[in-house]
C-alpha cells in the first residue's frame, strides 16, 4: 500500500507527469498530447494467473505447464483477458481513480503481442493521443488513450488503444 492509499501501482520518477501525491481531481483539460505517465510495477504471480484462468478463461495454455509447453506459447502464460484486466486496475490506480471520469465508449483495438509470464513485473505506459471536446455534450471531453504493458525486460505484451469521456471544468475554473 502505497502512502497515498493507491493498492498497486506507483508512478516512476523518470518518467512522471502526474505526481503520485496528486489530490486534485483531473478534468478532461489536464489531459495534453504525449506521455502521460508510467505506472508500476505490479508484480503478477504464478497463483494468480491460475486462479483468473480457472475462473474466466480455462484453457490448458493458462491451466496446466506441461500442457502450455506443447503450444505456441511455449510454456505457462497468463491469459489475454487477464492482462486487459490488469492494464484496467493499472490505469484506475495510476490517474481515472482521481479523474472526473464518466466512462468510456469502449476499446477500440487490443494486440496481445507477447505473453504474460508468471512472476512478471508489469509497467504501463500510457500516451494520451488524441484529445476534443464532444460536440453533442458541451460538458464532456474525449481523450483517446495507447497503453502499453511492458515486463521487466521492457518487451511490450499488449497494446490498447481506448477512449475516455471526462467532465470539463466549469466556465471561469482554473
Amino acid at each position: 500500500m502505497r502512502a497515498d492509499g493507491l493498492r498497486c501501482c506507483t508512478l516512476r520518477p523518470q518518467s512522471v507527469i502526474l505526481p503520485a501525491n496528486l489530490k486534485m481531481t483531473l478534468t478532461f483539460e489536464d489531459f495534453q498530447l504525449g506521455r502521460l505517465g508510467s505506472f508500476g510495477p505490479r508484480h503478477v504471480s504464478r497463483e494468480e494467473i491460475l486462479a483468473f484462468a480457472a475462473e474466466f478463461d480455462p484453457q490448458p495454455m493458462h491451466l496446466d505447464e506441461e500442457a502450455a509447453k506443447k503450444t505456441m506459447l511455449k510454456g505457462l502464460s497468463g491469459s489475454g483477458w487477464h492482462l486487459c484486466s490488469l492494464m484496467m486496475r493499472m490505469l484506475v490506480d495510476g490517474f481515472i481513480g482521481r479523474s472526473a471520469s464518466l466512462g468510456s465508449p469502449g476499446v477500440d483495438e487490443v494486440r496481445w503481442m507477447a505473453p504474460l509470464r508468471p512472476d512478471d513485473d508489469l509497467t504501463l505506459e500510457v500516451d494520451v493521443v488524441e484529445v476534443r471536446a464532444s460536440r453533442s455534450r458541451p460538458g464532456i471531453g474525449i481523450v483517446k488513450l495507447k497503453s502499453t504493458a511492458r515486463n521487466a525486460k521492457g518487451q511490450a505484451l499488449c497494446e490498447m488503444v481506448s477512449s475516455g469521456f471526462f467532465q470539463r471544468r466549469e466556465a471561469g475554473e482554473p
